[in-house]
């Protein structure tokens, strides 16, 4: 165990660095927006430009920022990054279908498809440069997968996952082992989380108070090295609640301090680190999202990004339908120094990347 800023659990002096990607556009539902960060402190996202497109750029350590594009991409989107660099994500091409990708530290970029995918996504990369991902079938329906280092792709269906349209199994976070977490929903269109071994043996898994109606039930959306798993559930009226899931199964929910009890309001758990530190975003009573950060030891501290609009009625209003919120602060990635890498929306809603540190 580290010293507790290493863990990320002191809270006395966080420090913002905003950032922009050269191309971003600034104009309302434009600009940056920071995903994945590894041990290193770079980070990979994307950025909207003045036309809507998106591009992919990974920012290094020490503020740099390379923008870059997926072959004949009219789209690129930058989610995962590595210890070593490498990113994976997806991009949409001139017919508006989409590919996986992983792109190497040294820029080389190479497209991939799961068999029989009529659209592919890599979501999260390991050390060894495996990656999980989703892709949908011809029916619309959805199916995990594992890509090996050297190419080779496994897809693979939690049990009880349904099949068809806007069903299935979503496999999005993989740690140095090769364990995956994620979530499936089933025929009644109710989500449950899932952890599959390296050796593909799978487990699923309901938080306690997660509500069994359609769009309710249980996600796992981050797993660290220890196998422990960080997400969300959302109850019987439709509110999200935290979660953290032991290596032993063991589950304990969270509610950050200032979170909303209504309907699509609540607690979003988004990633968690090697210490078992948690970052994520909350929307309050007003719809407003703000930025909060879990230790391991429970103590919640929440947090906005200087800039962030504070308009949530207009947030939630305007963004219906949308990605990304309109206003406010989302916590997307915390590495194993406890920094985060997030990305907030002002009051004219244009996003902007920004390092959170202890």
């Amino acid at each position: 165990m580290g010293t507790p800023a290493q863990q990320g659990i002191d809270d006395s002096k966080p420090t913002f660095i905003e950032f922009e990607a050269p191309g971003a556009g600034t104009g309302a539902l434009q600009g940056t927006l920071g995903f994945g960060m590894n041990t290193a402190g770079s980070i990979a996202g994307s950025y909207i430009d003045s036309s809507g497109v998106y591009h992919g750029f990974v920012r290094a350590a020490n503020g740099t920022i390379t923008e870059f594009n997926a072959p004949s991409a009219q789209g690129t989107l930058g989610l995962g990054i590595n210890t070593a660099g490498a990113i994976t994500g997806t991009y949409s091409d001139t017919s508006g279908v989409y590919h996986g990708f992983v792109r190497a530290a040294n820029g080389t970029i190479t497209s991939f498809n799961a068999p029989s995918a009529q659209g592919t996504a890599g979501i999260s990369i390991n050390t060894a440069g495996t990656i999980a991902g989703i892709y949908e079938d011809t029916s619309g329906g959805y199916h995990g997968f594992v890509r090996a280092a050297n190419g080779k792709i496994t897809a693979f269906d939690a049990p009880g996952a349904g099949t068809g349209l806007h069903l299935g199994t979503a496999a999005i976070s993989i740690n140095t082992a090769g364990a995956i977490a994620g979530a499936y929903r089933d025929s009644s269109y109710v989500y449950h989380g899932f952890v599959r071994a390296a050796n593909g043996k799978i487990t699923i898994f309901d938080a306690p108070g997660a509500g069994t109606g359609a769009g309710q039930g249980t996600g796992g959306l981050s797993i660290n090295t220890a196998g422990v798993i960080a997400g969300t559930y959302r109850d019987a009226s439709f509110v999200y609640h935290g979660f953290v899931r032991a290596a032993n199964g063991k589950i304990s929910s969270f509610t950050a301090p200032g979170a909303g009890k209504g309907a699509k309001q609540g607690t979003f758990p988004i990633s968690i680190n090697t210490a078992g530190v948690i970052a994520g975003t909350y929307a309050d009573k007003n719809n407003l999202e703000h930025g909060f950060v879990r230790a391991a030891n429970g103590k919640i501290s929440t947090f906005n990004a200087p800039g962030a609009g504070t308009d949530g009625l207009l947030a939630w209003l305007t963004a219906k339908g949308k990605a990304f919120p309109d206003q406010g602060t989302g916590g997307f990635s915390i590495n194993a120094a406890g920094a985060i890498a997030g990305t907030y929306a002002d009051k004219s809603a244009v996003y902007h990347g920004f390092v959170r540190t202890p």
